[in-house]
């Protein structure tokens, strides 16, 4: 059976009353565990678990260190487009907000791509709006074709594709997708998903599977923490990344941990969500490099530079920084929306300081160089 359909058979409800009947027992039994199942999982996220959270960071920590050495990989997103077909209402990019679209052509992207090498990078993410007739996949292959040499490692954050189509990138190169699911309840998600193609929970849902079976070398998953309740959608995410692992053993698994921030143009969903804040991340962080030791957890400028510097030891791996999330926002200035407001606005030497006076060494680059065999 494949991860999306073993997934819709989890029972939400029941995963809600799980957590909230957690005990410090069941958080003190799972930390004395080396392997950890779902239901350990929970008791370190849930309430009981925070006056734990010394114990579970250091524990975090070494696991981290023991499986993952003492680096840090760097990535940086390079946003291609904010064309959109879908109405997200807590997205920047939602196709109602009134704003300038814009997609960069090649030249562009290659100006793009010589700036952040400029800067160092050469891990890339590849990021767009859901637009599948103008931005889709026929796009993705001049772009890939046109840049593959010049990075090491490129990924993709961009709609649903169809198995034929991811393997017709990672012929020409793909190396990971990140394709977060927002989140696993149905009901919250037809919420705020209005229009558009991305209203199908299911095909987006399948997307892993697809992943999976093109062999794509890394799948990142995740959760937009705030659409719905963080600790469910979080134990949904563990247990997505448990079964992607023992599906398609060959694909690494990234996850992430994105909290909903406020778009500009967009519906103000911040005044009644249910966020995590900032002590009750890291001990989602914690909880995850504890249940899953072999994933990579990877932690965006969404966050301030005061957290990120706090928790990149204690069970990060990969972090973008200098980020920019408006197409052209690294070579000349763009009247181009941003997707969502950025916290940590440092420079990527200031981000490789914080790292360094932590005994880590930053790694810009994930993979070797790619080469076409035709």
């Amino acid at each position: 059976m494949d991860v999306a359909r073993q997934l819709l058979q989890q029972d939400l409800a029941h995963i809600a009353l799980s957590l909230n009947a957690k005990t410090a027992k069941d958080v003190e039994r799972a930390l004395t565990k080396h392997t950890l199942d779902v239901d350990d999982f929970m008791a370190l996220i849930s309430h009981a678990a925070l006056p734990y959270l010394e114990d579970m960071a250091a524990l975090s920590q070494q696991c981290t260190r023991h499986r993952f050495g003492n680096t840090m990989s760097l990535f940086v997103p390079l946003y291609l487009s904010n064309l959109c077909a879908n109405e997200c209402t807590y997205c920047g990019f939602t196709m109602s907000n009134k704003i300038k679209r814009t997609t960069l052509d090649i030249n562009e992207i290659q100006n793009e791509i010589s700036a952040i090498k400029h800067m160092g990078f050469d891990n890339v993410l590849l990021v767009t709006g859901e637009h599948e007739t103008k931005v889709g996949v026929h796009y993705f292959e001049r772009v890939l074709k046109a840049i593959r040499h010049n990075v090491s490692y490129l990924m993709m954050e961009v709609q649903p594709l169809k198995l034929d189509d991811y393997a017709k990138l990672k012929a020409l190169g793909l190396d990971a997708v990140l394709v977060y699911q927002e989140t696993y309840s149905p009901q919250h998600y037809a919420k705020y998903h209005q229009r558009g193609k991305k209203q199908d929970f299911l095909w987006r849902l399948e997307t892993t599977d697809r992943l999976g079976k093109a062999g794509i070398d890394k799948i990142g998953i995740g959760a937009l923490l705030g659409l719905g309740d963080w600790r469910v959608d979080s134990v949904m995410t563990a247990l997505h990344g448990q079964l992607l692992q023992q599906h398609y053993w060959r694909s690494r698994v990234s996850i992430s941990f994105p909290r909903l921030r406020r778009c500009e143009g967009g519906a103000n969903q911040l005044q009644n969500a249910q966020l995590p804040d900032e002590k009750q991340l890291l001990q989602l962080i914690c909880a995850h490099r504890l249940f899953n030791p072999q994933a990579e957890l990877s932690l965006s400028t969404r966050e301030s530079a005061r957290f990120r510097d706090g928790a990149l030891s204690l069970g990060i791996t990969s972090m973008s920084a200098a980020s920019q999330t408006q197409p052209g926002g690294y070579s000349q200035p763009t009247e181009a929306l941003s997707q969502f407001d950025i916290d940590d606005n440092r420079p990527v030497e200031q981000v490789v300081n914080s790292i360094t006076k932590q005994g880590l060494d930053a790694v810009y680059k994930d993979w070797l160089a790619f080469s076409s065999i035709a």
